[in-house]
């Protein structure tokens, strides 16, 4: 059987993806994963810096190419891209390569999914009904259910911290309202069952961040802790899950604090980014845990500051396309 490559879908054309896609491609097509790309051929080739594209009719064809030129599934988009300018004209081509690489991931085509970053504005113009890559990605792929629980469960991972939200994209008044001891529950199992299928962790020890200031000191700072987080604990105890917490969040990540744990359940989402950030910027990953395919994406946006200069680093997505392919390989071994 030939090796399966990875799917990796463009992005914005817009923004930074085409860069990226391009140095990612020189930096791994001697020996790294390989990866197929579902995008616009033309607009690789004239932002990839004189790199060789070529176009394929499926992954089959990728791996074979790939050493030689960066192999494209080509589906062009149809409205002039100008570098660093979003506009929903490009909406229906950006929806079709993520629904492409889903279907590929799903027929088994492919071993993952790497999504090259997305703006939510303009696709939100053109109609889309999702608050992000990860809500949609659940919708195409109905996503999991693990131990009574079920996906999508966002995780920032960076170096030896893995962090997974609880709330993701909440305003910060709107969080307390929107923790529930079922979410943080179903958050944690998630969490747990991919640490342990994924990420080759076979008794994954969880922390769990507190809400407030010293974790509510007692409820003299907030109440949460003591209404909401201590009996989802104590309910994810009571399931056999190795846990601790509420803990107060800043003390949970200075490199002794981890080597108490292996995943961290945070309860939003500058909780779990800034930690991530401060580790390790420029290599964070973004993985969603809980769909019954693999699927990360590099811990930025579309860049359209700095798009077309020539200037966007390929950190990111090398680390996103790495730890896509180790958790392919742990996923199969975990099935067989």
């Amino acid at each position: 059987m030939p090796q399966r490559p990875l799917a990796l879908s463009a992005g914005d054309p817009a923004g930074v993806g085409a860069e990226i896609i391009a140095k990612t491609w020189r930096a791994l097509r001697q020996d790294g994963p390989r990866f197929v790309v579902i995008g616009d051929a033309q607009l690789l080739a004239s932002a990839g810096g004189g790199i060789k594209v070529r176009p394929v009719t499926g992954p089959e064809e990728a791996v074979g190419v790939f050493e030689d030129a960066l192999p494209v599934i080509d589906i062009p988009v149809l409205s002039p891209v100008v570098a660093g300018q979003a506009s929903p004209a490009y909406a229906p081509q950006v929806i079709r390569w993520i629904e492409t690489g889903v279907g590929l991931a799903l027929s088994g085509a492919v071993t993952g999914l790497v999504t090259a970053p997305i703006a939510k504005a303009p696709l939100y113009e053109a109609g889309f009904k999702f608050p992000g890559h990860t809500e949609f990605l659940a919708e195409l792929t109905a996503a999991e259910r693990f131990e009574g629980a079920r996906g999508p469960i966002m995780m920032l991972a960076a170096a030896d911290l893995r962090a997974t939200l609880v709330t993701i994209h909440t305003a910060i008044k709107n969080v307390p309202e929107a923790l529930s001891a079922e979410a943080i529950v179903n958050c944690a199992l998630v969490t747990a069952q991919a640490l342990r299928r994924d990420f080759g962790i076979a008794h994954p020890r969880l922390a769990v961040a507190g809400l407030n200031p010293h974790a509510g000191e007692g409820g003299s700072i907030g109440r949460e802790e003591i209404l909401v987080i201590q009996p989802a604990v104590q309910a994810l105890k009571d399931l056999g899950v190795d846990c601790f917490g509420p803990a107060p969040a800043d003390t949970l990540f200075h490199p002794e604090a981890r080597l108490r744990y292996d995943g961290v359940i945070c309860m939003y989402h500058d909780q779990a980014l800034i930690p991530v950030k401060m580790l390790d910027f420029w290599s964070g990953v973004n993985v969603t845990l809980g769909l019954p395919i693999v699927r990360t994406s590099p811990d930025h946006g579309t860049g359209f500051d700095i798009a077309g200069r020539g200037v966007a680093r390929p950190d990111s997505l090398i680390a996103a396309i790495r730890m896509a392919a180790d958790i392919a390989a742990r996923r199969a071994a975990y099935q067989s």
